[in-house]
């Protein structure tokens, strides 16, 4: 496989953000390389796989069954004492539960198709400086260590991202800012398969919460987040304990098992540095209420790729020039998303009582407004008939 010494820009990881970060720049005329260490892109998977029509159309991609396995035309939110709130979308899907492994690789090969050269299991094993400067990398592949030069490196190589550090970026999160989650993709269980459900409550799942996502009749992703401080066990173990108190989970097979950390708040203020910009889940760009991670990846990397494009025309490469990234990404999707910061510590500061509470007041339609990141003002008048929870609904005015 040849693989040139020098390119324009070279993007690590082939997640959504590093493929919309290479798309982008391919589109500009940019002669980009897309490196993906592991073996196969999309897998192992580190997500629920669903995607909002929001999100879809903030990405600017069109449906594609090659890689939806069921359509979300509802939802069904439990309370801790089982009391629950549905909702039903009239106008058709509200999204979609993908097959992230076949999703991924589609994203890459319309980078491909534009021109960026994509490799999987290539693993950049350092970055490559000149007079404290990024100007490429050191990449393992096929047995051999090749040292690659670039006037840009995007690093979408996720929330452990080491690149971004070896830039001298602090992208450490606080505890309460991350999300442990253990995921089972399970067969033969009975669920509704046309609608997800979200269980919330600080014994099922402290900090976070337990999702059934429905892929086929009786096949669903079945997983959990949890934080710390608030949780005292591993994720998987309070997952087990939820499928193992219902006979209709527990009955099921598990065809996958997949865990790890998902940013939900942390938003970082400057992503870049000389020569570098980082996206995705590497520079925290999650949602903080769900941890969806995909369009924001998307969106951020479509914003990075541009930006790099326009860099390298301008024969600018600093940390200054790229500075408009920080600025493009935050008045793009930052404000909207740290508006969401604040209703999740809101929502973490809820007894089980004060959810089960809750339940009386939302209706259906508050949940679309939450989850596309309006309505908190209406949230914060229903918080208020309760004296205690005055407190926190001011943080929401």
């Amino acid at each position: 496989m040849n693989i040139e010494r020098e390119y324009d820009i070279i993007v690590i990881g082939a997640g959504p953000g590093g493929s919309g970060a290479a798309l982008a720049a391919a589109k500009k005329g940019m002669k980009v390389l897309l490196l993906e260490k592991r073996q196969e892109i999309g897998a192992p998977k580190r997500c629920a796989e669903g995607l909002s029509m929001s999100a879809m159309g903030r990405m600017g991609i069109e449906r594609d069954d090659l890689w939806i396995r069921r359509e979300i035309i509802g939802a069904t939110i439990y309370a801790p004492n089982g009391e629950h709130i549905g909702v039903d979308y009239k106008d058709g899907p509200e999204g979609y539960i993908l097959e992230r492994k076949v999703f991924d690789k589609c994203l890459a090969e319309k980078a491909a198709g534009l021109g960026a050269k994509v490799l999987a299991k290539a693993e950049v094993t350092r970055l490559l400086k000149e007079d404290g400067k990024v100007c490429g990398v050191e990449v393992e592949f096929e047995g051999e260590k090749k040292e690659i030069k670039a006037k840009i490196v995007i690093a979408a190589d996720g929330v452990e991202s080491k690149i971004a550090r070896e830039a001298g970026l602090d992208t450490t999160l606080k505890l309460v800012d991350i999300a442990s989650g253990a995921q089972f993709e399970m067969t033969n269980v009975d669920i509704d398969p046309d609608r997800i459900e979200m269980y919330f409550g600080n014994d099922i799942a402290p900090g976070g919460y337990v999702w059934i996502f429905p892929k086929g009749e009786n096949i669903a992703n079945i997983g959990i987040g949890v934080r710390k401080p608030y949780a005292k066990e591993k994720a998987i173990d309070y997952l087990k304990r939820f499928i193992e108190s219902r006979s209709g989970l527990k009955k099921g097979s598990i065809i996958e098992v997949n865990s790890g950390g998902v940013p939900v708040g942390g938003l970082m203020e400057n992503m870049v540095t000389d020569n570098l910009i980082v996206v995705g889940d590497a520079a925290h760009q999650a949602n903080p209420i769900h941890g969806g991670g995909m369009g924001e990846a998307w969106v951020g990397g479509r914003i990075a790729g541009e930006m790099a494009a326009e860099a390298i025309k301008a024969n600018d490469l600093s940390k200054k020039f790229l500075g408009k990234y920080n600025k493009l990404w935050w008045e793009k999707r930052g404000n909207k998303l740290q508006k969401l910061v604040k209703l999740r510590e809101v929502m973490e500061s809820f007894s089980d009582e004060d959810l089960n509470w809750l339940v009386d007041y939302l209706k259906g339609e508050d949940l679309i407004e939450f989850a596309r990141s309006s309505g908190f003002g209406k949230f914060a008048k229903i918080l208020m008939k309760k004296p205690k929870l005055i407190k926190l609904a001011r943080k929401l005015l």
